[in-house]
């Protein structure tokens, strides 16, 4: 699947980063690994379940610098081994609508994609959304500087994986 996406609607990180695909993988899909680098510090994921697979679950617990935790749960829609993974919030385990939205705020869907450059991997998020309202709440929550900085933590994790 290619998607353009819409500069209206969607949100894009892009970088290569200097770890192999297989280790960036393996950091967004085990949980002993994405709960040391998925949110970006100070805060913290202290809970991680994975059920890798069209359907299966994808839930974080994420906890602020204050201690308040907030849950997030999402259904994977596209697992492609060491090349993309998809998933989003506005369908629970098993394709059953959420009817929640992300941090109360939006519904997202993410795709992420893993291609191999040299020695290291062109990582690219894709958060798509509902409505343009929807993609500039989620900017102005700092999605640039907080997918960024959890992207330097998952680097910096996988070089010790």
């Amino acid at each position: 699947m290619t998607l353009k996406p819409d500069p209206k609607l969607d949100l894009v990180l892009e970088r290569v980063v200097d770890v192999p695909p297989k280790l960036v993988w393996a950091a967004w899909t085990r949980p002993e690994h994405l709960k040391v680098w998925f949110t970006p510090a100070p805060w913290k994921t202290v809970d991680c379940e994975i059920d890798l697979r069209p359907g299966g679950i994808f839930r974080t617990v994420f906890r602020s610098p204050e201690g308040v935790e907030t849950p997030n749960v999402g259904c994977y829609l596209e697992v492609v081994p060491e090349k993309r993974l998809t998933w989003t919030d506005a369908l629970l385990p098993g394709f059953r609508p959420s009817g929640k939205s992300y941090l109360g705020v939006m519904q997202v869907t993410t795709i992420i994609t893993l291609t191999p450059e040299g020695k290291g991997t062109r990582y690219k998020a894709i958060c798509l959304h509902t409505d343009e309202a929807g993609r500039k709440q989620h900017e102005e929550m700092g999605f640039f500087d907080g997918w960024g900085k959890a992207l330097d933590q998952l680097v910096a994790h996988a070089k010790t994986m």
